[in-house]
């Protein structure tokens, strides 16, 4: 069985391989089988029996589609409260009746909810460097819950239960389609005759594994049975991040915080924009991509986790305790007089000297005991355990 959280960057990789995922990701689609047992651990029936109980999702975090269109919410829903927050809740027998006349279950953010997806999502983040959410879909029979259609990110299917049929048409009338765009008007590519164009089609059976790119259309329907799959969703930066970023930079500018000569004479007003187009291009001509980059990773989100009782309490914990890093990407330790810096989720931290081999351990293996961490790191135990006392008052790592 898989580790969930080597699903992409070990047991994907190993069948594509890297470069399917990296540099050729968002190009190319991808087709891998990775075997039934890879996926297993993943997301089972009871595993989403147990999470739509305990966490009792409601719209628009869950919600039905059949036939292109949303269910309508008081078909499967009912006004109902929890703390003295009025909020919907959802019928367990009006879910069964609309799934049995073919609706489409969708519940988005799965890797918030359930550790294993959760873990899942993580490896592919850490191979794409881009954030990245799961959302399920559930469907029975022969229907389908949309109708043709592309998405604004990129996205990897994963079938966990049953099959379901594909249809990938690939990219259509506008490369690189946005969310936020000027030009609605994309259509699917088509062949000749007109009928649609089919890059592949097949059916997804547990365990396979695809790469649907940003803007490529795509049909899906049930082959009437059961299907369940995870989607991982995630969007990469463009120029666009890039040129948001450049602009963000401009407040630092004086000359771009005055205000525009509307008044002023013509050819002062074509002065103005000339000292604002020239100061503009020298700001984008240092723009480097790779600070860009390196800047976007700095802000890289860490997952709402805690760590009590250690991250609160005088003890340290025992040798057999495990600790698991926190970052999602390995942030560079640099080296700041006596001390190390760090920058996670946009925080700059500054931690003794001590920490460095310790952190440098535990950022490379990601989750070992103290014992484990304190031999990888070359300090002793009794050392190691006050620097994952003191990391984990930091949320850089969790205790268990």
């Amino acid at each position: 069985m898989t580790d969930p959280g080597s699903l992409f960057t070990g047991t994907l990789c190993d069948v594509v391989g890297r470069d399917a995922l990296t540099t050729r990701l968002s190009e190319e689609f991808v087709f891998a089988d990775l075997g039934a047992e890879a996926v297993r651990s993943l997301l089972t029936f009871e595993d989403l029996n147990g999470l739509l109980a305990a966490c009792a999702p409601e719209p628009p975090r869950l919600r039905l589609h059949r036939d292109g269109s949303p269910v309508p919410l008081d078909r499967y829903t009912e006004q109902g409260t929890a703390s003295r927050t009025a909020r919907r809740i959802v019928r367990p027998e009006s879910l069964y009746r609309e799934l049995r006349a073919g609706a489409s279950l969708v519940l988005d953010g799965m890797d918030r909810m359930h550790p294993p997806v959760g873990a899942a999502a993580d490896d592919l983040m850490r191979l794409t460097r881009e954030r990245a959410q799961a959302n399920l879909y559930l469907i029975w029979g022969e229907s389908r819950g949309f109708d043709t259609h592309w998405d604004d990110h990129d996205t990897v299917i994963v079938q966990v239960e049953g099959t379901k049929h594909w249809q990938v048409h690939g990219p259509g009338s506008r490369p690189h389609p946005m969310k936020n765009d000027t030009d609605h008007s994309h259509t699917p590519p088509r062949d000749a005759d007109g009928g649609l164009h089919t890059v592949w089609e097949g059916v997804l059976r547990p365990g396979q594994v695809i790469h649907v790119p940003r803007g490529w259309w795509h049909t899906v329907t049930g082959t009437g049975e059961v299907s369940m799959h995870l989607t991982f969703g995630f969007t990469r930066a463009t120029g666009i991040d890039w040129a948001d970023a450049l602009v963000r930079s401009l407040f630092a500018e004086e000359s771009f915080r005055r205000d525009l000569p509307r008044f002023a004479a013509p050819e002062e007003r074509r002065k103005h924009r000339h000292e604002l187009v020239a100061r503009l291009v020298e700001l984008a001509e240092d723009a480097d991509l790779d600070a860009f980059l390196a800047e976007r990773d700095a802000r890289f989100p860490r997952r709402t986790s805690f760590s009590l009782p250690w991250a609160v309490a005088e003890d340290v914990p025992p040798a057999g305790a495990r600790v698991e890093f926190v970052p999602i990407l390995p942030p560079p330790v640099e080296r700041e007089g006596e001390r190390v810096a760090l920058t996670v989720s946009g925080k700059r931290y500054r931690l003794p000297a001590v920490t460095e081999p310790v952190l440098a351990a535990i950022a490379e293996h990601r989750e070992l005991s103290v014992a484990e961490l304190a031999e990888r790191a070359g300090v002793r135990v009794e050392e190691c355990a006050r620097v994952v006392s003191a990391l984990s008052r930091h949320h850089l790592v969790l205790v268990r």
